[in-house]
């Protein structure tokens, strides 16, 4: 008998014409969406020579913005990794109660607007607020101040480290914490030890996307800021105050700085995904021993 040959079916990348239109189209976007704005505020923020742009870069409104922002990144980060960091360990490793609750409330920060969080923020520490009252007493200033500009910041920026962490703890599983809980590993050695070296470029990329989000935050920070000139603007709300005045040049110079902040952020993210890939290609150390110091009886 004569046998027939099962024919495969074509695969998408042998098709030449529908590969030709997706890059196509794709690279139009990029370049229509990315690549012109970019360009266009390089362009700007040069055109009336460099020393407007430097001019502009010295001010001191610019330069306090410049200041505020990265004091806030410095704050901001730094809590919401450790927060981050906690939320994911607590709901991949551990069972308990309201474990399906807590991660949702954790993505509640990307699905509601950055005005309804500032908003929100004015009903809990504004002078008529929840708490309003009691911080008069105590003389303590919330909003129009740094405290509101870091809480808001925070708070849109809470899920970022968690999100990153949660998918990789939870394909990783728990047998080495297990395992190095039943050796007499502490929590905090275990977590240094075997989790941390597992986790670590996940956890840098967490970072960098929350750092970059905190500095070019506009929406939540813009209502409880206040957006005071040279006291409780940003580097964002100043761009704007720059360009109401307008001053397009100084304002394209200044979001310059975050466009900057923006392509370094990505380089950043290109570097952690290789080293991540490049990690993740190789076999653990992690499968060997745990260190574990021994007991007397």
């Amino acid at each position: 008998m004569r046998r027939t040959r099962r024919k495969t079916p074509p695969r998408v990348g042998d098709q030449p014409l529908f590969r030709a239109i997706l890059i196509a189209v794709v690279l139009a976007f990029v370049a229509l969406i990315v690549v012109a704005p970019l360009t266009v505020i390089a362009y700007q923020a040069f055109s009336m020579g460099y020393g407007y742009f430097a001019e502009t870069i010295a001010h001191a409104d610019t330069r306090h913005a410049i200041l505020l922002t990265v004091l806030t990144a410095l704050i901001a980060v730094p809590v919401n990794t450790a927060f981050g960091i906690a939320a994911a360990w607590a709901i991949t490793k551990f069972d308990f109660p309201g474990r399906r609750l807590l991660l949702v409330v954790i993505e509640i920060p990307f699905s509601i607007s950055p005005i309804v969080a500032g908003v929100s923020y004015l009903f809990v520490y504004g002078l008529q607020g929840l708490f309003g009252e009691m911080l008069q007493q105590a003389d303590v200033k919330i909003l129009f101040a740094l405290p509101g500009i870091v809480l808001a910041s925070m708070f849109v920026t809470a899920p970022f480290v968690a999100r990153e962490l949660i998918p990789l703890m939870q394909a990783q599983g728990r047998d080495l914490e297990e395992a190095a809980t039943s050796l007499g590993a502490s929590g905090w050695r275990t977590f240094l030890s075997v989790t941390l070296p597992n986790i670590k470029w996940a956890l840098l990329y967490g970072v960098v996307l929350c750092n970059a989000r905190v500095m070019g935050e506009f929406g939540a920070v813009s209502v409880v800021s206040g957006n005071i000139r040279g006291q409780t603007n940003t580097l964002p709300l100043h761009i704007e105050l720059l360009y109401h005045d307008y001053n397009a040049v100084g304002a394209f110079a200044a979001a310059s700085i975050l466009a900057v902040l923006a392509v370094v952020t990505l380089v950043a993210k290109l570097l952690l995904e290789r080293r991540g890939a490049g990690r993740g290609r190789r076999p653990s150390a992690l499968a060997g021993p745990i260190p574990v110091q021994e007991t007397t009886p």
